[in-house]
């Protein structure tokens, strides 16, 4: 099988990790039918890209065989920001793969994570639209179901490009992830109604980028007199 390496991938703070662990267990909560499992958002950085790499690392931590299918063909930002080193000089990845050019053994790589893999773009398109109609698309779903335990596709943003939608299709769900203070609850609604339409479950939405100092409520655990320091204190001695 190929191989890469994930050169960067930061290590979380005890919030971060947490709210991604409450992630993953409801993942886990969803039934054996939702097996792969779309990320999405409703405009470019808002961060899914970011949730995806982290769910993939959680995910592999909970004796999970994951993947990741990155399918933003149009404006990938994986690769050059968790700078991934490949073995190979001219990795094949998805677009190659939907335009006939590679078989399925030839796009999917472990990592440097044990039992997290992954499938690069490959190269971005201008348009990619006609490659996701294509059979291979559906053959690529049926033979990432049938090798791992889940599987994540980060997807373009459904606000934006209706790559989104036709990606839905072939996912038993979908997450969407919107960041804090931007957009409004009815911008949310509509790609929620767009993505149901296509027969793809809406699992939930992850809020992101908030400034867990900027609430009031002092009664949350992780934020309490009482318990803040003790909780920050071990996440730490446990990272050691």
């Amino acid at each position: 099988m190929n191989h890469l390496e994930i050169g960067s991938l930061p290590e979380l703070d005890y919030a971060c990790n947490e709210a991604l662990n409450t992630l993953a267990t409801n993942l886990s909560y969803c039934g054996p039918d939702i097996r792969v499992v779309a990320v999405t958002s409703r405009f470019a950085g808002e961060g899914k890209s970011y949730i995806s790499v982290n769910l993939l690392r959680t995910l592999s931590t909970l004796q999970k065989r994951v993947l990741l299918i990155d399918m933003d063909l149009r404006r990938s930002s994986i690769a050059a920001r968790y700078h991934l080193h490949f073995t190979d000089e001219q990795p094949m990845g998805v677009a190659h793969y939907l335009a006939g050019m590679c078989d399925l053994q030839d796009i999917v790589y472990s990592t440097n994570l044990e039992r997290a893999y992954f499938i690069p773009v490959g190269r971005e398109l201008n348009s990619s639209l006609q490659l996701l109609n294509s059979p291979r698309m559906q053959e690529l779903m049926d033979f990432a179901r049938a090798n791992f335990d889940l599987v994540l596709v980060d997807t373009p943003p459904a606000g934006v490009i209706v790559d989104a939608l036709e990606i839905a299709r072939h996912c038993d769900g979908e997450i969407i992830v919107v960041s804090y203070n931007r957009g409004s609850c009815n911008e949310v609604n509509e790609i929620k109604h767009n993505i149901e339409r296509t027969g793809c479950k809406v699992l939930g939405v992850v809020l992101n980028n908030v400034e867990l100092r900027s609430f009031s409520n002092r009664r949350y655990y992780y934020r309490s007199e009482r318990y803040y320091s003790y909780y920050h204190k071990q996440y730490k001695t446990d990272q050691t």
